[in-house]
C-alpha cells in the first residue's frame, strides 16, 4: 500500500472505526489500543516508547506512515482501524 491508499481505505471503511469486537480470531489482548500497538511494533519494530506525543484527547504513535505503508496489508490496516487507529497526515494516532 501507499500512504494515499491507506488514507482512501480508511475513508472507505469509516464505519469500521472502533469496532474492536468485529475482529475475528484471537487478539493478543482485550484492549484495542494495546492490540494496535503490538501489531504496529511487529511491523515496524522500534526502541523506546511507542507513544511519541499527546494532546488533550489524542496520542500519536512512533510509527511513520510512509514506512508502514509498503509493509501493511489491507486486513492489517482494517484491524488497526477497528482498534481505533487513525491516519493523521503522515502519523498514526488514537483517541484516549
Amino acid at each position: 500500500m501507499t500512504v494515499e491508499e491507506m488514507r482512501l481505505f480508511q475513508d472507505n471503511h469509516d464505519e469500521e472505526f472502533l469496532k474492536f469486537r468485529s475482529i475475528k480470531g484471537d487478539t493478543p489482548s482485550q484492549r484495542a489500543d494495546l492490540c494496535a500497538m503490538i501489531l504496529i511494533d511487529s511491523l515496524l519494530p522500534g526502541i523506546g516508547d511507542i507513544v511519541s506525543a499527546a494532546e488533550h484527547d489524542q496520542i500519536w504513535l512512533d510509527a511513520d506512515a510512509g514506512a508502514l505503508a509498503p509493509l501493511i496489508t489491507e486486513d492489517q490496516w482494517l484491524y488497526l482501524i477497528r482498534c481505533g487507529v487513525m491516519l493523521d497526515d503522515d502519523s498514526l494516532s488514537l483517541y484516549v
